[in-house]
């Protein structure tokens, strides 16, 4: 018998061998085969095949990949990907942080890298849904508030009932905002002292006009922070309010859980379903319902859930750049508007401040009352109440007696007055420093 197979040379019958002798040549090629798929036997769950040595079939099951495959002690963490330094050459690229990108770069050692995007690109008017979530306008110039219910920031307030929360704001150094893209310039800081009863709580504040907005959807909520000290924690909580007038549906509160700060700067997120509307019923008057996002820095056992448990802390938060969208995750974060005066205009629909505003210059009549209205640079959320001082009523000749504010002008685009008094002739004018305040 001389007849090998092509491969393996395995010997099998000839044409021409005896019939007698066929057994004994098929044990002879049984035998054969047998032997050279030896090393393909045994092996465990998991293990794989790999080459033991340059000779044909020698073969060894291991628990590893073979030094020729990317092995998966490579990999370090949730995130990591595999590039290369050179050819044939794998390497571990670490995970970024939340919100950087993926880019090409020839210094990098695997030529890639991870970077924050440029801003320019990522200005998206609407996707923040937060308004002055940069902490930049102030129009009420406060310089420090203790007062529950008291706004600070254009569209911030805080709430707040036992010990003391103090609410100021503070100012970045140059270059030192959370993020280098985006040079913040201030942001609130609330101080909590001496609280420890159950119903004692501090929380900064935005409500969000139009509770439809995001109902049924997941949100993702983010912001930066800090603690001065230790490793407290800040409770997110969104509300449904369903507005006024009517009957409306009681208000809905949703829970989005904690974040643990540090002493520097860094980004939080939490993402949380709101709600579906679905037979809830509206108050009757306009423009009332709104979103309540409170960011909770304090709370006694009585708010443990809206809180998220965090208990009573007494310690100084910082917080800027807080951001609410329609995604399961944070992205970039932007203003409301993506402008400054976009973001001035979008605050003043909830309140407007004008140091020194003229309300009639128009001609007097002796003894009878002149109407003069007072047209606002942005239409706003319903008719406002006004606060005034230091007030100059007078006329080019003889000094007008009195005024009145008009508080139901026909739209929430202007204000009206009216003058008693002045000359038979000359012009009747009204100096007046106004504050005018639609907030929900």
């Amino acid at each position: 018998m001389s007849n090998p197979t092509s491969n393996y040379g395995w010997q099998m019958p000839t044409a021409t061998d005896l019939v007698t002798d066929l057994p004994a040549d098929f044990e002879v090629f049984g035998q054969a085969v047998d032997t050279a798929m030896g090393d393909l036997l045994g092996g465990t769950t998991g293990q794989v095949l790999a080459k033991n040595s340059n000779t044909n079939m020698d073969f060894v099951w291991v628990t590893t990949d073979d030094a020729n495959a990317i092995q998966n002690s490579i990999m370090d963490a949730k995130g990591d990907l595999i590039g290369a330094t050179a050819a044939d050459t794998p390497a571990r690229l670490a995970v970024g942080t939340n919100g950087q990108v993926l880019t090409a770069d020839s210094t990098a050692g695997t030529g890639l890298a991870w970077a924050t995007p440029s801003s320019g690109s990522l200005q998206v008017a609407g996707k923040n849904a937060v308004i002055n979530g940069d902490f930049l306008i102030n129009q009420r110039a406060f310089t420090s508030n203790t007062t529950t219910l008291a706004y600070n920031f254009d569209r911030w307030l805080q709430q707040n009932s036992g010990g003391s929360f103090t609410v100021t704001p503070q100012t970045f150094t140059p270059g030192a905002a959370p993020i280098a893209t985006y040079e913040g310039r201030t942001f609130v800081q609330g101080i909590t002292a001496t609280q420890s009863a159950a119903g004692d709580f501090a929380i900064i504040t935005q409500r969000i006009e139009d509770v439809t907005r995001y109902a049924g959807t997941t949100v993702t909520i983010s912001f930066f922070a800090k603690a001065n000290t230790g490793t407290p924690k800040i409770g997110v909580e969104v509300k449904q309010n369903f507005g006024s007038g009517g009957s409306p549906s009681a208000i809905v509160s949703v829970p989005a859980g904690a974040s643990t700060l540090t002493t520097s700067f860094a980004r939080y997120s939490v993402s949380v379903a709101i709600p579906s509307i679905s037979g809830k019923t509206l108050g009757t008057t306009a423009n009332t319902s709104y979103l309540e996002l409170n960011l909770w820095t304090s709370a006694g056992a009585t708010y443990a859930t809206p809180a998220s448990s965090i208990g009573i802390q007494n310690f100084t938060a910082s917080i800027w750049g807080v951001q609410m969208e329609y995604a399961s995750s944070a992205s970039y974060f932007t203003t409301a508007s993506g402008s400054l005066g976009g973001e001035l205009a979008l605050c003043q629909r909830y309140y407007f401040q004008d140091a020194v505003a003229v309300l009639n210059t128009q001609q007097a009549v002796a003894n009878t009352i002149v109407y003069t209205v007072y047209y606002l640079p942005q239409q706003m959320r319903a008719n406002p109440t006004l606060t005034q001082t230091g007030a100059s009523v007078g006329s080019s000749n003889t000094s007008a007696t009195s005024y009145t504010y008009d508080a139901t002008p026909a739209s929430p685009n202007k204000i009206g007055f009216y003058i008693t008094g002045g000359a038979s002739t000359g012009q009747v004018y009204l100096y007046r420093p106004i504050q005018l305040s639609a907030e929900l």
